[in-house]
């Protein structure tokens, strides 16, 4: 993680972003009004996505529960045949 302030940011903002971009990289922007943070789009839809299966009443238990399960006990899953 970086830490930077806008002056800075301004300055060097291709480079920040190409780093947050290509290695994932989070920066800190800080400002007289408080901080901003910077991060790819792959890392900001992987946490709106955890943020939606956590708000599922039951889901965080449910992948807990899945986490635990051994591979071997674990069932080919065809979504076709589910939803019929």
């Amino acid at each position: 993680m970086s830490i930077t302030n806008a002056t800075t940011l301004r300055k060097n903002l291709f480079s920040y972003l190409d780093a947050a971009a290509a290695n994932d990289e989070k920066i800190i922007v800080t400002t007289k009004h408080g901080n901003a943070a910077i991060v790819s789009e792959e890392y900001l839809r992987s946490l709106e996505e955890t943020c939606y299966l956590c708000s599922v009443p039951g889901m965080a238990d449910s992948i807990v529960e899945g986490m635990k399960t051994p591979v071997g006990e674990c069932r080919p899953f065809d979504w076709r045949e589910e939803l019929k």
